[in-house]
């Protein structure tokens, strides 16, 4: 298992403390908060753990609000509350908590499989993840043209492989209908336990999602007059997956307006299947003395 996946695995194996109540650690890097995917990552295995037969109850969809920025430095401790179990719905209350406050709180329903009708929307019709540039010719021959700050995040070793679709949009490209498309996947194998594939989808649902929301502005979040931060955090999971497989996340923004930026996803199987959608808000300001 590559090494960036190993830590990710290892960070959502969360440390049991007492009933209800767990443990999670950050990587320590240079940030100065801890990513706010890694907290809905932890949440749900918190809350996973808390569910007798999990993989025939999976979670369905889950919502979360970000309280404060995260501390990377010192532990989260997350209090799970069991708000209900019923023949076909639980339901968890998850709290994140840092030097005595609440830094993030989620709710998560689980379901039991059940037949019934069906039908989705169908996958965009981008290139395949095999058809764009790979890690290494992205780094050798895109990367070095692009601004500082884009170039240091998409070459520093990350869990998840991302490649973008219209990665020009970072040199002031129009997208089309402001519509962007990101292949995704763990660049390692994973566990086959479904709950895994879960919690890491949480935690790569949170990269990028808001920077959809400046697309019409022809900005992104590493744009030195934006500031941004993540406000609140919905995931359905509508399809089993595989997060070590090639998934589309497919993004667009409806809104922005009161320095609030509306985006959503959907997120899609290499086969086309749909297998989860995702909606964000979150702060973006412009920074004093460059508004236009």
């Amino acid at each position: 298992m590559a090494s960036a996946v190993q830590e990710l695995v290892d960070i959502l194996n969360l440390e049991p403390l007492e009933v209800n109540l767990f443990r999670g650690r950050s990587p320590q890097s240079r940030w100065q908060r801890v990513f706010g995917g890694q907290v809905i990552g932890q949440a749900l295995v918190a809350a996973c753990r808390t569910v007798d037969e999990v993989a025939t109850r999976p979670p369905h969809s889950l919502h979360a609000y970000f309280l404060l920025g995260g501390d990377p430095k010192v532990p989260i401790i997350y209090d799970v509350d069991r708000i209900r179990d019923g023949k076909s719905f639980t339901t968890r209350n998850v709290k994140a908590i840092q030097h005595g406050h609440a830094i993030f709180s989620m709710s998560v329903s689980f379901h039991v499989h059940e037949e019934g009708l069906s039908h989705q929307f169908a996958m965009p019709d981008v290139p395949k993840p095999e058809a764009l540039p790979d890690e290494a010719e992205l780094k050798a021959q895109v990367w070095p043209n692009m601004p500082e700050p884009v170039r240091r995040y998409y070459e520093r070793e990350r869990p998840i492989e991302l490649r973008p679709v219209e990665y020009n949009r970072y040199l002031g490209d129009t997208l089309k209908d402001g519509r962007f498309h990101v292949w995704m996947r763990a660049t390692g194998r994973l566990p086959d336990e479904p709950a895994i594939h879960q919690c890491v989808l949480a935690y790569a649902s949170d990269m990028m999602l808001l920077d959809a929301a400046l697309i019409p502005h022809r900005r992104s979040v590493f744009s030195a007059d934006i500031m941004a931060a993540s406000l609140d955090h919905a995931l359905w999971f509508h399809r089993p997956f595989r997060a070590d497989g090639w998934l589309l996340y497919a993004q667009d923004s409806p809104n922005l307006a009161g320095s609030r930026g509306f985006a959503r996803g959907l997120i899609f199987a290499a086969d086309g299947t749909l297998v989860a959608s995702v909606a964000q808000e979150g702060l973006l300001r412009q920074r004093r003395g460059t508004a236009s």
